[in-house]
């Protein structure tokens, strides 16, 4: 009875060192779908990889507990799962952690330690975090106020690609926050936000384009770049759009709208 008794203790033992299948990763962290239509299987699979010190898949269950997928949604487990797998390094976990402080949603809100996490995350290159850094900059929350600071992380997420950061670097050029004013930068960052389709920076080339700041003043460019944006629900882009017709010929209307219905959007690289 003893021996019996050994063997069965050992075999629980064993069960908590087995690794984690490949199952288990591809139904964890490969399978978006499946955690709509079996959410059991996702959780279970992302706990066995989770106690293994998995950061990915700690980040997914963080993820789940905060959206609701799958789960009942739970602030507090999400940021336990969140702060597990920041503590290992995860870039999106610190995100997701950082967000959490920043609203007070399963931690207690604390601007300094969001500005911690989202710096961890930045510096790993994550553009988001790089890019509401950027912004914490300016306000001055939960980190000392720098305009300077502010546009090396525009600038680092700008290079990524990221449409709102190019956005922001723009505006730092075209007010001169941070970078020596130049309406020819803030054109030209605009202008890779516009070209994948950022309506807050479609707006502003718009507005550049009509005053002829940093580039030739050209209403059918001005008229492109506000149809685009107002079409995204900008009102501003909709009324500045009228107020470039009145300036622009019939045959300039038509040239414009024919951009309008031929633009695609590109990389923003």
């Amino acid at each position: 009875m003893l021996k019996g008794t050994i063997v069965a203790a050992a075999l629980l033992a064993m069960a908590w060192v087995l690794p984690a299948s490949a199952n288990d990763t591809d139904d964890c962290l490969k399978d978006d779908a499946l955690v709509k239509t079996a959410p059991d299987r996702v959780l279970a699979a992302c706990r066995r990889l989770a106690e293994q010190n998995v950061a990915a898949a700690q980040n997914r269950l963080g993820i789940m507990y905060d959206d609701g997928l799958g789960v009942r949604q739970d602030d507090a487990e999400a940021a336990k799962w969140y702060g597990m797998a920041a503590a290992l390094g995860n870039a999106d976990a610190e995100f997701g952690l950082a967000r959490m402080y920043s609203t007070g949603h399963g931690v207690p809100r604390d601007d300094v330690e969001a500005a911690k996490w989202l710096r961890r995350a930045a510096d790993q290159g994550h553009v988001v975090a790089q890019t509401v850094l950027a912004a914490m900059c300016i306000a001055g929350t939960g980190v000392a106020r720098s305009d300077a600071d502010a546009v090396m992380w525009e600038r680092k997420a700008a290079d990524q690609g990221f449409a709102a950061a190019q956005s922001m670097l723009a505006g730092a050029y075209a007010e001169g926050r941070g970078a020596p004013q130049s309406d020819a930068e803030a054109a030209k960052w605009y202008l890779k936000a516009a070209d994948q389709g950022y309506a807050p920076a479609q707006l502003n080339l718009g507005t550049l384009h009509a005053k002829g700041r940093g580039v030739p003043q050209d209403y059918v460019q001005a008229y492109l770049w506000f149809s685009l944006s107002a079409a995204q629900g900008i009102p501003q882009a909709a009324k500045n759009r009228e107020l470039a017709a009145r300036l622009m010929t019939p045959a300039q209307i038509a040239q414009a709208e024919a951009l309008v219905a031929a633009w695609k959007p590109k990389s923003g690289k």
